[in-house]
């Protein structure tokens, strides 16, 4: 036992609901900063659920992305983990812009998930032209 480890406390267990929250934590912080528009997001698929976003907040800053993508699939099924996808999905486009970092996190979380490109892309389309307010004008 280490000096310090009387202060470590074990993470939340991950549950759907949580791995959702964590999942678009992860994506959001993917590029190094949070948009305005991803906490939207966040707060939208949450909802008010206070004490979800503080749980999935702790779990965030205890466990890595590489131990969440080994944890959700365990915790998630067929329809969770493809919701999963398409909120981060959306969460990752929110701002406008997929930059590197947060496509190849989403390649990622799609492998542990076990969807592939091709199954996925349906979806990526349709929140692709979701996102688009450009048809609108400036």
């Amino acid at each position: 036992m280490g000096l310090f480890d009387m202060f470590k406390s074990e993470p939340p267990k991950l549950n759907p609901r949580m791995a959702l929250a964590v999942g678009l934590l992860y994506m959001m912080a993917s590029d190094g900063q949070i948009e305005e528009e991803e906490i939207g997001q966040l707060q939208s698929v949450v909802g008010g659920d206070r004490s979800l976003l503080e749980t999935a907040v702790k779990y965030f800053r205890a466990v890595s992305f590489d131990q969440f993508l080994q944890a959700a699939p365990g915790v998630l099924n067929e329809a969770q983990r493809l919701c999963l996808l398409v909120n981060a999905c959306d969460s990752l486009l929110a701002d406008g812009v997929a930059a590197p970092q947060e496509q190849a996190m989403f390649g990622q979380l799609l492998n542990a998930m076990a969807v592939s490109e091709d199954q996925f892309r349906p979806y990526f389309q349709a929140i692709a032209v979701k996102n688009n307010r450009t048809v609108f004008g400036s």
